[in-house]
């Protein structure tokens, strides 16, 4: 999943950043209102974790423009501001959940991963596909029944894919997926770990469409 932190506290800004890299998220990371909306124009995110007091205005007005817009994006408010009206005040102006500093990153983690899985309208916190289990809270991939061992890369495009079943994905959707803006993407990185995913799934798990991209063989 990747995610765009909008926050202007630099130190907790990296903190968010890495941590949410150990927990398996690609985060990308802004610290006014102004990067925020040029972010959102340009990168589809899987979630936004806006910060409300920001140099350049509230994260409220970037929630409302969001909204206005149609946008469904999963919003997760993360501020000082955490008096009952302030909650209020963010969910009814369409946040999907709302987490008071100081917080602890695991509940971070586990809430972006909850307001995904509402917004994608799925119950359950596994991914199933064809005796494929993928469990994105523990990072765990048993297939029908026996554990596999995935690099995070890996365990990233099997999430996408089963994520969008049936849906082919291009290379470029899957590399936004694996990559943030800071780091460098080799041209065939992504064929690369798609070939290793394979090895590990099965050769005919993954399904190659010609000139379109990828995406899960039907059972």
């Amino acid at each position: 999943m990747r995610i765009l932190v909008v926050e202007d506290d630099a130190v907790l800004l990296d903190g968010l950043k890495v941590g949410l890299g150990l927990h398996g998220f690609t985060a990308d990371a802004v610290a006014s209102c102004g990067d925020a909306r040029a972010a959102l124009a340009t990168t589809e995110f899987d979630a936004v974790i806006l910060d409300l007091m920001l140099p350049d205005g509230s994260g409220l007005e970037i929630l409302r423009e969001l909204r206005r817009r149609q946008d469904v994006t999963p919003v997760l408010l993360l501020t000082a501001k955490d008096t009952v009206a302030d909650r209020i005040g963010g969910l009814d102006t369409g946040a999907d959940d709302y987490l008071g500093k100081p917080f602890d990153l695991d509940e971070v983690a586990a809430r972006l991963r909850a307001i995904s899985r509402r917004a994608s309208g799925r119950a359950s916190p596994t991914l199933t596909w064809n005796g494929v289990e993928l469990d994105p809270g523990r990072r765990t991939v048993e297939i029908d029944g026996k554990s596999i061992g995935l690099s995070r890369r890996e365990f990233s495009i099997l999430e996408t894919l089963m994520r969008h079943p049936g849906t082919v994905l291009s290379k470029d959707q899957l590399a936004d997926r694996l990559y943030g803006w800071d780091e460098d993407v080799e041209s065939n990185a992504v064929e690369v770990h798609v070939h290793h995913l394979r090895v590990k799934i099965g050769r005919d798990a993954i399904e190659t469409v010609r000139g379109l991209g990828y995406r899960l063989r039907s059972p």
